[in-house]
C-alpha cells in the first residue's frame, strides 16, 4: 500500500556469469526479481558486503536483470558514476532521491573507475548526498554498515549518521547487524533527520534452530526485523519527514523440528510480530524495547 516501497538486496543475481551459491558467497535464482516485483518492491540497495560475491560481471547481470523489470538498483553500476548517481523518484509532487553505499566488502573489487563499481561509505557519499538535495525535496540513503549482532550503534555509524543528515539526508536506512539497532531522529548542521540504524533481517535463514518457548528470547534475535513507515510531506514550508514509525516482523521458520529431532518440509515466512500469540508477544516487545533503547539524538 505504500506508494514506494525500498529493500535492501544482499545477494547478487547471477545465474548465468556467476557460481552457484553456497554459504558466505551469495548467488540468486533468476526468479528473484519477478518475485520482488511482484511484492511491491521498487528501490533496491546493491551496495552491501555481497555485492560482489559474483565478480564484477556479477554486479553488472544483477542490474541488468533488475533493471528489465523496471525495479530500480541503487549504490552499485556498471562504472563509478553510475554507482553514485542518485536515483530520483517523484510521488504526489515530491521528489525523493535514493542513493546506498557500503562500509563492508567481503571482497572489495573497486578498481577502475570505468569498471563495475560498488559505492563504499566515504567522503564522496556526503559529497554526493549534498548533490542530490540541490535536486530533490527529500533524500533517502541506504547504508550497510556496523557490526554484526550488536544491537548499538557504533561511533562510526553516529559520526556518519551526523555527517549525512548534516549534508542533506532526510532518511537513513541501516542494514547489515542481522539484528535490530534503535530508530533516532538526528539534529546535525541545523537539519534534522530520521535514522533506524538497522533494520535486522527481513527474510532470512538465520536463527533457523532457534526454538520458541525452549530457548531466550534473545536467541532468536535475527528472526527479528523491521518494517520502517515514513510519511513524507511538502507544503508551502517545504518538505519534510512527517513522521517514522516501525512495525515489528518476525521469520517464522520450521527448520528443525524438535519433537523428532528431524527437518521437515520448509516453512520460512516474514509475520507481522502482532499477533495475540504468546511468542509473538514476547518477540514483540524486545524488538521494541531495542529499537527505542537509544537516548534522544543531541
Amino acid at each position: 500500500g505504500a506508494d514506494l516501497v525500498f529493500g535492501n538486496l544482499e545477494s547478487p543475481i547471477a545465474p548465468t556469469t556467476g557460481r552457484p551459491g553456497q554459504p558466505f558467497v551469495f548467488n540468486a535464482p533468476e526468479d528473484l526479481p519477478y518475485a520482488l516485483k511482484a511484492s511491491g518492491f521498487a528501490v533496491l540497495a546493491t551496495a552491501n558486503n555481497h555485492a560482489f560475491d559474483q565478480g564484477p560481471k556479477g554486479t553488472v547481470e544483477t542490474l541488468e536483470r533488475l533493471e528489465r523489470l523496471g525495479l530500480t538498483a541503487i549504490g552499485s553500476g556498471r562504472n563509478r558514476q553510475e554507482a553514485h548517481q542518485a536515483r530520483i523518484f517523484e510521488r504526489k509532487g515530491l521528489r525523493i532521491a535514493f542513493l546506498a553505499y557500503t562500509d563492508l566488502f567481503n571482497a572489495n573489487l573497486n578498481g577502475d573507475p570505468q569498471r563495475p563499481w560498488v559505492a563504499p561509505l566515504d567522503d564522496a557519499a556526503i559529497e554526493a548526498v549534498r548533490a542530490a538535495k540541490a535536486q530533490a525535496d527529500l533524500v533517502v540513503v541506504s547504508l550497510h554498515w556496523g557490526i554484526e549482532y550488536e544491537h548499538r550503534p557504533r561511533p562510526r555509524q553516529r559520526e556518519m549518521a551526523a555527517k549525512l543528515v548534516a549534508a542533506g539526508a532526510d532518511l537513513l536506512l541501516g542494514h547489515h547487524p542481522h539484528v535490530l539497532q534503535p530508530l533516532e531522529w538526528i539534529e546535525s548542521g541545523g537539519r534534522r533527520g530520521a535514522a533506524i540504524f538497522s533494520l535486522g533481517n527481513f527474510i532470512s535463514n538465520q536463527d533457523r534452530t532457534y526454538a520458541p518457548g525452549l530457548m531466550p528470547v534473545a536467541s532468536g534475535d535475527s528472526r527479528d526485523g523491521a518494517a520502517l513507515v515514513a510519511m513524507l510531506r511538502k507544503d508551502a514550508q517545504g518538505a519534510a519527514v512527517e513522521s517514522v514509525r516501525v512495525e515489528p516482523l518476525w521469520t517464522h521458520n520450521n527448520w528443525r523440528d524438535y519433537t523428532t529431532g528431524q527437518t521437515r518440509q520448509r516453512d520460512i515466512r516474514v509475520l507481522r510480530a502482532t499477533d495475540e500469540d504468546s511468542v509473538k508477544i514476547l518477540r514483540r516487545r524486545r524488538a521494541e524495547e531495542i529499537l527505542r533503547s537509544a537516548p534522544p539524538s543531541t
